[in-house]
């Protein structure tokens, strides 16, 4: 059998709510805030919370588009609930070494914070109306914060004094105290009844999650008129042949889909190896389709916030009855044995390519900021190796010659695409087509190729002609087809020795994962340059 390259991923990528992450180092909490955090802090409504009122805490900054989307999803909530939830409404940031405070989104978002914790301290009956106002055009909450106190009618003067003075100073950073220490890096970051909590981000979803913390929901009305949550089937293919990896794919994934469903949903496990995985497997699946394979039924429609969740996860399968909820498997029941890569399906297949010695393939999209990065670090690997390693640059993109290209990037992305693989087609030698791809990545967007060719040996002439006949478009075809069959889809990827897959923007990233399987080759024993604040990422999956 053989060894067929698997990796996993990230479910709660796909499944778990989104949002924005303050990276920041985190610092250490002034002495003086520890007082604080339990005297002040209480911003919701004047309206006094029952003796069974459900704290929530919700920490957010004011530009992020998750956070918004949170505020959005709680506000209606809160004010369905009144005095049975008790809001605590605070926000994500940092104090400088000089007590400056900083936020991810820059000072504007500072200037939104402040807008946004002193309308609160200004106006506790109106300030979410107030905060609902900011967050149709939250971009602009460094400056919209006026328009919005006259439609809410907050004391724009005070409210002013408050955002430009002393005192929305003190609020915020006294708020980003005690986000610290709770943990909140992220926006948003939910607590519910001191439970963290990370499902859906809907009005109804935050509604149930509170009226679930409530000591007596049944006598509470916004509680008892909800809906009841039936299971929803979830049907888990795996094989037994992948090993231990799939396994703990599948765990992965029922703990992330833990966060999804309003109740624990019903699992069904099936193994490729059986006939009713087999058979199931042969039902819905859309060609090679990779395992683990997770599946839900139309029972997924009595759930609403989780089709909500998940709708940027589930995809149609050739099976009227079910969904495939995406997860980014790479096992090919189909291609593992010797014989079965003589199939036409499993030719060009990770688990059915050879191990080629040396070899370092990369796989990027040409307009992707991070693709470029990691183009442009390849000078110096290059060098490492005294050229002497097998480097090839592949393009991630989607159609025919005949019928026409797509890229994420759009038809520019396209034509620096074949361009790019025209100058690899005519000046492969010694890498010359990167003097090509190097200049073009100075100013990548731009249509000026033309001023990447002549001089620099490249000629224009032949690149023209590439580029505008039909040879660069089989070029691009025929490369399409390696990405697709190695189901790569993010920007950068890279694949070493044709089998190993990892990911990284830097010259010593890429040379320490060349090595690691390619023992003993020259250039190995040095180190190259990495940038360890260098920022990591990458385009599509």
């Amino acid at each position: 059998m053989k060894h067929a390259f698997h990796t996993l991923v990230g479910m709660a990528v796909l499944l778990a709510a989104m949002g924005c992450k303050d990276k920041s180092p985190a610092p250490s909490m002034p002495e003086a805030a520890s007082a604080d955090l339990k005297s002040t802090g209480k911003v919701a409504p004047s309206i006094k919370p029952s003796e069974n009122a459900v704290r929530v805490d919700l920490f957010v900054m004011s530009q992020c588009p998750y956070g918004v989307q949170a505020l959005d999803g709680m506000i209606p909530a809160v004010k369905k609930l009144g005095s049975e939830v008790d809001l605590h409404l605070e926000f994500v940031g940092n104090k400088a070494a000089d007590g400056k405070l900083e936020s991810m989104h820059g000072q504007a978002e500072v200037t939104g914070d402040k807008a946004q914790i002193c309308a609160a301290e200004i106006a506790p009956d109106t300030y979410l109306d107030f905060v609902q106002c900011q967050n149709k055009d939250y971009r602009r909450v460094a400056t919209n914060w006026a328009d919005c106190a006259k439609k809410t009618k907050i004391d724009v003067q005070q409210l002013g004094a408050c955002i430009e003075g002393e005192q929305g100073e003190r609020l915020l950073g006294a708020s980003f105290d005690r986000a610290r220490s709770k943990g909140a890096r992220g926006s948003p970051t939910i607590f519910i009844g001191n439970q963290r909590y990370s499902k859906g981000r809907s009005a109804t979803s935050f509604l149930r999650a509170i009226c679930n913390a409530h000591k007596a929901p049944k006598s509470v009305p916004a509680c008892a008129g909800l809906p009841e949550i039936k299971p929803v089937n979830v049907t888990l293919i795996g094989d037994k042949r992948c090993g231990d990896s799939c396994q703990r794919d599948i765990a992965t994934a029922k703990r992330s889909l833990g966060n999804v469903f309003g109740v624990p949903p019903v699992y069904t496990e099936l193994d490729y190896g059986d006939e009713a995985g087999k058979a199931l497997y042969a039902q819905v699946a859309q060609g090679n389709t990779p395992l683990p394979l997770i599946l839900v039924d139309k029972s997924v429609q009595g759930d609403p916030d989780a089709v909500s969740q998940l709708r940027r996860a589930l995809r149609k399968t050739n099976h009227a009855d079910y969904q495939q909820i995406s997860l980014r498997a790479s096992w090919d029941p189909i291609c593992v044995t010797d014989s079965d890569c003589a199939l036409d399906q499993c030719k060009g297949t990770m688990s059915c390519r050879k191990e080629e010695p040396g070899k370092l393939e990369l796989f990027v999209m040409s307009q992707c900021p991070y693709g470029v990065k990691a183009l442009d670090a390849m000078p110096e690997v290059l060098k490492n190796f005294d050229n002497k390693i097998k480097f090839e640059v592949h393009f991630i993109a989607n159609g025919t010659a005949k019928g026409g290209f797509t890229a994420l990037h759009g038809q520019p992305e396209v034509d620096e695409n074949i361009r790019e693989l025209c100058a690899i087609k005519h000046y492969g030698a010694d890498y010359k087509f990167m003097d090509y791809i190097l200049c073009r990545n100075k100013n990548i967007r731009s249509n000026a190729w033309e001023g990447c060719t002549g001089s620099n040996g490249i000629d224009t002439a032949v690149m023209k002609a590439c580029f505008e006949g039909d040879e660069g478009k089989l070029l691009h075809e025929e490369d399409i087809k390696i990405g697709n069959a190695l189901r790569v889809s993010g920007s950068p990827t890279w694949i070493v020795n044709g089998k190993h897959k990892f990911s990284g923007l830097d010259a010593e990233t890429i040379r320490a994962n060349f090595c690691k399987h390619n023992a003993g080759f020259k250039g190995c024993e040095n180190t190259l340059s990495k940038n360890s604040t260098q920022v990591q990422g990458g385009c599509g999956n």
